[in-house]
């Protein structure tokens, strides 16, 4: 008998997760692939989730179509957070006899060393592992594996799409279509339990344009995927970045603004000021961090917050952004987000000199203060 464990958080499940088992069937001839969703995921804090049955049921919906996938509650029941040593150890004694597989995407593969006890997990299964966009990165992950463990690991020759449970949590949080990522299914029962839903900000979309509201949208996600690099929630970035450009089109008198003193700033930078009003007084967000980060997302400001450089960054380098030096900058994005942040002033003023306008005062001093800090 051949066996393979398939675990993560599927928060929520989506096609590329069907996609692989499907996959790992048919290259490890496999007759069962347990799902095994996790109970307390042990590097998953703050973000948007639903609870265990909630995913599990996700799960069982999305795998009905595999007659060979069984969907597990064991790490639910087990309770404590779901270390996958332990959960190897427990179906190594089940299935004693069979050839055991744990699937893996390539992403995972690579932080696998940093995982807890991972020798204990090769001695009772074979990794399994598949590429995610890119099969260079999957052959650097796995002979890294090999080589610091002295195993072997199995591949799945199958390639994924660029699907990301993130992404489909922003989507849902406000409100947008994302069926495209999941089976159907699966999407009423999110729509149905109303999983991930930021309701609250709802509104935001009927201030904007179609165009700048799809920039938002861009924006939220990036943010929602740096989230813990910033020290944020996803909640929080999703928050900030939905709401960074709200008041963009509103004219002055707008009841939107009323009581709003406006700043003598150069006109293109005013809606951070008049977004970040808005968001407190008509959205009711009374987290200070995030009103900073909104109130400061084109300018920047001295001594910058995480928060703050998150938001303008993401705002710059969002998918949709084509300028010259944007993918230089999305690689430093990657690696370090204060020398991004540095990289990026740097940019757009010599951007503002070269084209004769206006800059603010604080882009400068945000240049200088974080320049001098880093010396």
């Amino acid at each position: 008998m051949r066996i393979a464990i398939f675990g993560g958080a599927f928060n929520p499940v989506h096609r590329e997760h069907v996609k692989l088992v499907r996959a790992a069937i048919e290259s490890l001839n496999l007759d069962k692939v347990i799902i095994m969703p996790t109970a307390v995921s042990p590097h998953k804090s703050g973000r948007l989730s639903a609870d265990f049955w909630q995913r599990y049921e996700m799960c069982r919906l999305a795998f009905s179509s595999v007659p060979q996938a069984e969907v597990s509650n064991y790490e639910l029941i087990r309770g404590g957070v779901s270390y996958t040593y332990l959960t190897c150890r427990h179906f190594a004694e089940v299935y004693k006899d069979a050839e055991r597989y744990f699937l893996i995407g390539a992403d995972m593969l690579d932080n696998f060393p940093q995982w807890k006890n991972p020798q204990e997990i090769l001695s009772t299964f074979t990794l399994a592992a598949c590429a995610r966009e890119d099969k260079h990165g999957l052959e650097e992950s796995r002979k890294k594996v090999e080589e610091q463990f002295s195993t072997r690991v199995k591949i799945v020759p199958y390639v994924g799409e660029r699907v990301s449970s993130t992404a489909i949590r922003t989507l849902a949080a406000l409100g947008l279509d994302f069926e495209r990522y999941v089976n159907g299914a699966v999407c009423q029962y999110i729509e149905d339990n109303g999983l991930y839903l930021i309701g609250e900000l709802l509104k935001v979309k009927n201030l904007l344009t179609p165009e700048r509201w799809a920039h938002s949208v861009r924006v939220a996600v990036m943010c929602a995927k740096n989230a813990s690099r910033a020290g944020l929630s996803e909640r929080q970035a999703i928050t900030m970045a939905a709401l960074h450009d709200c008041a963009k089109y509103l004219e002055a008198d707008s009841p939107y603004l009323a009581g709003f003193n406006a700043p003598d700033v150069p006109a293109p930078v005013l809606h951070q000021y008049t977004s970040a009003y808005v968001a407190e007084h008509t959205f009711g967000v009374d987290d200070r961090l995030l009103l900073d980060a909104v109130a400061c997302h084109t300018t920047g400001r001295e001594n910058m917050t995480d928060a703050d450089a998150l938001l303008y960054l993401c705002d710059m380098l969002e998918d949709g952004r084509t300028f010259e030096g944007a993918d230089g900058l999305r690689k430093i994005f990657k690696d370090d987000l204060r020398e991004c942040l540095k990289a990026a002033l740097g940019h757009q003023i010599a951007y503002l000199q070269a084209t004769g306008k206006p800059i603010d005062g604080q882009t400068l001093r945000a240049y200088n203060y974080i320049k001098n800090a880093s010396v």
